[in-house]
């Protein structure tokens, strides 16, 4: 189980448009990981689509957002065009991150669970939801990331 303070786990996942995305090369900046359990389901778009209206936020807090799911790479794509997203959406198809982060369901999909891995690599904040279809307003998340600074 990942905990506060302890390093982040790296993985590399594709995005959308098929790029290796390292976690590790993100050190100095603040990330967001976002996992959530489907493209196309209607709180994961609606989540997803608040990320986007809060991104300017977000990259003024020097914070990337990644967002993680089982979903194929094509998947996400066609979602990342319908919802018009600016920032990377993960294909964790093999399970290796949500593995590791202890997020992934029995039934085979990720859990909603929210982690902000500081600029030094270490996990500063953890939420893991009860309910997947249940999320976390972006308040929270800002708030975090301005104690974190």
């Amino acid at each position: 189980m990942v905990e506060v303070g302890q390093k982040a786990p790296d993985f590399t996942l594709k995005n959308q448009d098929k790029e290796d995305i390292i976690l590790n090369n993100l050190k100095g900046k603040n990330v967001i990981l976002a996992f959530y359990p489907f493209d196309f389901s209607p709180v994961c778009t609606d989540e997803m689509a608040c990320f986007q209206a809060d991104l300017g936020k977000l990259k003024n807090a020097d914070t990337e957002v990644l967002a993680i799911s089982v979903d194929s790479h094509w998947s996400h794509k066609a979602f990342a065009e319908k919802l018009s997203l600016n920032y990377d959406l993960l294909s964790d198809f093999n399970r290796e991150a949500s593995r590791k982060y202890d997020v992934l369901r029995e039934e085979g999909f990720c859990n909603r669970a929210y982690f902000i891995v500081g600029r030094d690599g270490t996990i500063k904040y953890k939420k893991i939801m009860d309910n997947p279809g249940m999320r976390l307003e972006n308040g929270e998340l800002l708030a975090a990331l301005k104690n974190i600074r």
